[in-house]
Formats: structure tokens, C-alpha cells, sequence
């Protein structure tokens, strides 16, 4: 090869190198973790928000899951999942993220369906998280007193609301029992806190207690003693005809009076989001904490007429579905 050949030789190299070094880091499969409690069909949501930012299974991501529903399990699959070095996880609940920060300090943590992530000590502030966690919480404090409202709506002689939940699973119950007593005087309203084990037998005591006091009515906190014994919640709440909130639309097209919750798919939207602006090198310390972007509201009209009562024009207005 002549001299003048071998130079534009090295220097068409010189030019294609970084060109073919930047193709190969986009094609780099990038990793992400979930450690989740259910396999939730909104897991769908989630991949279709990283597709929409450019994040595609088996071609430049890979997700890795693993599902604990029993909660002796999460533990041994959180170090299972953080050994096998993510550059991200997505976790879904309190109890989950709980584990996983126990096993890293150091990963990129996006959790979602936690209440009181401070309080939880997983985050400094909402605005700055400060360190290797960041997400959507599930609730804000002030939902319980719109829980209350409606079931004023709905119920006016309301005078006592029974918040009921089992504080070994909802160990946020006082961070929204203090909400709720904040609220209580401007709607009128005594809060009677209802705690129960996950036992039928201890629940139906705490809900004929309830029902010993004329005007008592029962906010269902969002949590898995309660939501795993929803069907007898429902049931009982209809025997002892006590008007109840709800916070997810299945519940109410079980037999519930109403619900007002978030809604699941949009969290996994909004994690995924997250989940990109790390992939794209955001440190979750500098990722506020996003709030619900949602919430859905579901009446059951009866469930209400066996109750005696009749759904408010204000919020069957405001309903996103009404159960005939």
C-alpha cells in the first residue's frame, strides 16, 4: 500500500472507531430488576412505557422478575435478585423495597404502592430523596379525609368512622390515623381506630363492634390483611349494614358501597419513567418522589339501596364507574 492510500487508510479508521463503539453501546443489553409481591397484569404497563422510551426485551433490555407472595420468601429473593447486579430495580410495596434496601445501598431502587416512604426511612425528603431510592407513593396522607368525605356524602348522619386495618401489615396505620383525626372536626366526625389480625374470626368481632354504635360507617385501609380478606370484609359489611370505602374498583364490583384508589397501571407507567432517566444515568437521589398522577373512583348503586341510602349527584358525577 502506497504512503497516501495508508493515510486516508488510518484516517477513515480514526473516524469509524468511535462510530462503531457508540452502535455497541446502544446495542448493549442493559439489565433491570423487579421484585414484585403479585404478578399484576399491570406489569404490561411497565415494559409498554420503557418501549415508548426506547427500552425493548431482547434488544437493548433485560428484565429479570422474581414474585414473592408470601412474605417468609421476600428476603431470600431480594439478595437472590441484588447478586445478580441490575443496574435497576423496579419494587413493588413497602415490605419489598424493605428487603431490598437491606441487601443494597448502592443500586438504583425504584419502588411503588408505599405509603409513608419517610416515615419508612427509605427517603430523606419527597423533593430530595438523597440516596439510592426514589418512586411513586401510593397515598398521600390527606386521601383519608377524602375517604371520610364520601362516606359523609353518601351516608350525612355519619358520625363515627372506624379505620380499619391490621398494624403488623399497615405499618403506616398511624401515620394515617394521624391524617384522619386532623380532618375529622371539619367534617363533624369521631375516628375510632380498628385494628384486626388476618382471622375471619377477629375481623367479624371488630366489624359487630363497629356496628354496636348507631352513625358508624368504616374506611378499609388499603393493606394486605384487608385486602386479602376483602370478600369477608364486604360480606359483613353488608349484615351489619355499615356503609364502607374501598380502594379498589374490584372491590366494589364485589358487593362494596364505593371505592377511591389509585390507579395500579398508571404507577407502573410512572416507574418506568424512572427506571429510563436512570438507564440514561439520573441518580435517584436527584428524582423527587412523584405523587399518584390518579386516582379512580367506583359506586356500587345496589349495594346502596340495600343500604338505604342513595348515591350523592356529586359523586355519582365523579365516578369513573358505576356498578347497576
Amino acid at each position: 500500500m502506497r504512503r497516501r492510500e495508508f493515510i486516508i487508510f488510518l484516517s477513515g479508521a480514526t473516524i469509524a472507531w468511535p462510530l462503531v463503539v457508540r452502535a455497541k453501546e446502544l446495542e448493549r443489553i442493559r439489565r433491570v430488576g423487579m421484585l414484585v409481591s403479585s404478578n399484576d397484569p399491570e406489569i404490561k404497563a411497565f415494559q409498554q412505557e420503557l418501549e415508548k422510551h426506547g427500552w425493548s426485551e431482547g434488544h437493548n433490555i433485560h428484565i429479570d422478575y422474581r414474585v414473592s407472595p408470601a412474605a417468609a420468601d421476600v428476603q431470600a429473593l431480594a439478595k437472590e435478585l441484588v447478586a445478580s447486579q441490575p443496574e435497576v430495580i423496579f419494587s413493588q410495596s413497602r415490605p419489598v423495597t424493605a428487603a431490598l434496601q437491606k441487601e443494597t445501598g448502592t443500586i438504583p431502587i425504584v419502588f411503588t404502592y408505599v405509603i409513608d416512604p419517610i416515615g419508612a426511612g427509605f427517603i430523606e425528603s419527597l423533593a430530595r430523596p438523597g440516596r439510592n431510592l426514589t418512586g411513586i407513593m401510593a397515598y398521600e396522607p390527606n386521601v383519608v379525609g377524602k375517604w371520610m368525605q364520601m362516606l359523609k356524602e353518601f351516608a350525612p348522619q355519619t358520625a363515627r368512622v372506624a379505620l380499619l386495618g391490621n398494624p403488623k401489615t399497615a405499618v403506616y396505620y398511624d401515620y394515617l390515623l394521624r391524617a384522619a383525626l386532623a380532618a375529622a372536626p371539619s367534617l363533624k366526625i369521631e375516628v375510632v381506630p380498628s385494628h384486626v389480625e388476618n382471622d375471619a374470626a377477629d375481623i367479624e368481632r371488630a366489624i359487630a363492634a363497629i356496628a354496636n354504635t348507631p352513625n358508624s360507617a368504616i374506611v378499609v385501609l388499603p393493606e394486605s390483611t384487608t385486602t386479602f380478606n376483602s370478600n369477608l370484609i364486604i360480606a359483613l359489611a353488608a349484615r351489619y349494614r355499615l356503609p364502607a370505602v374501598y380502594n379498589f374498583k374490584y372491590q366494589v364490583r364485589a358487593g362494596g358501597l364505593m371505592s377511591y384508589g389509585i390507579v395500579a397501571a398508571d404507577h407502573y407507567r410512572q416507574a418506568a419513567f424512572y427506571v429510563d432517566r436512570i438507564l440514561r444515568g439520573d441518580k435517584p437521589s436527584d428524582l423527587p418522589v412523584q405523587t399518584p398522577s390518579k386516582y379512580e373512583t367506583a359506586l356500587n348503586r345496589k349495594t346502596a339501596e340495600a343500604l338505604g341510602l342513595s348515591p350523592p349527584a356529586s359523586l355519582t358525577a365523579a365516578a369513573d364507574e358505576v356498578i347497576e
